[in-house]
């Protein structure tokens, strides 16, 4: 076996060992970049109704094309960035689930209609929603070991969450991938509405 898959092999080995750790050690326990970064970076990872919402920005911002398909997955992080400071500094924004869980109807709803407002209008709806997304990361930052590692995980992680939504919005391209794209908008909004009826506490 060449050295190139030793090290693969070795790596993979590694990924499957840190992926089988709980959750909660990599939270508190781990010290410095590591613990705060990969805290961060999981985060928006396992939280499903910041999934659907991240994604379907990407899927909305393809269907726009450009200069929407790069500059809403930019606007989204960097409003997201002034919410977690919001959440760090305490400051309040009132209904942070629910406006979580109403930006995935939103964002689903836009791409399942293929929704094409002006730019500024879906630029201000993504910032919107963003704050809500921001503000409940940024009500956890000092609870990690390092925030500013926390911080610039769950960013990463936001981005590349945009960048499958925009990958699988490539699809658009043909007839069937437009519909195949508007039905997967469609289920991130009945996904959004399950979470605003748990986030109303009407569901366990």
């Amino acid at each position: 076996m060449s050295d190139r898959a030793n090290v693969l092999k070795r790596s993979l080995g590694l990924a499957l060992l840190l992926a089988a750790l709980p959750l909660p050690a990599w939270a508190h326990e781990q010290a410095g970049v590591g613990g705060g970064f990969i805290s961060g970076f999981l985060h928006p990872l396992f939280g499903p109704d910041h999934v659907i919402a991240m994604v379907a920005v990407g899927l909305w911002g393809a269907q726009l094309r450009a200069p929407a398909i790069w500059m809403l997955p930019i606007n989204f992080p960097l409003i997201m960035a002034l919410g977690g400071m919001l959440g760090v500094l305490g400051v309040p924004v009132p209904s942070v689930e629910i406006g979580i869980a109403v930006s995935g109807i939103a964002l689903g709803l836009m791409v399942a209609f293929a929704a094409r407002p002006p730019l500024w209008a879906a630029m201000v709806l993504v910032g919107l929603f963003a704050i809500f997304h921001g503000h409940a990361h940024g009500t956890e930052l000092p609870e990690a070991v390092s925030p500013l590692a926390f911080g610039v995980g769950f960013v990463l992680a936001t981005g590349l969450l945009h960048l499958s939504g925009i990958a699988l919005g490539v699809l658009t391209a043909k007839p069937i991938g437009a519909q195949a794209v508007r039905v997967c908008g469609g289920l991130i909004a009945v996904l959004g509405g399950y979470f605003l009826i748990a986030a109303l506490g009407l569901v366990a």
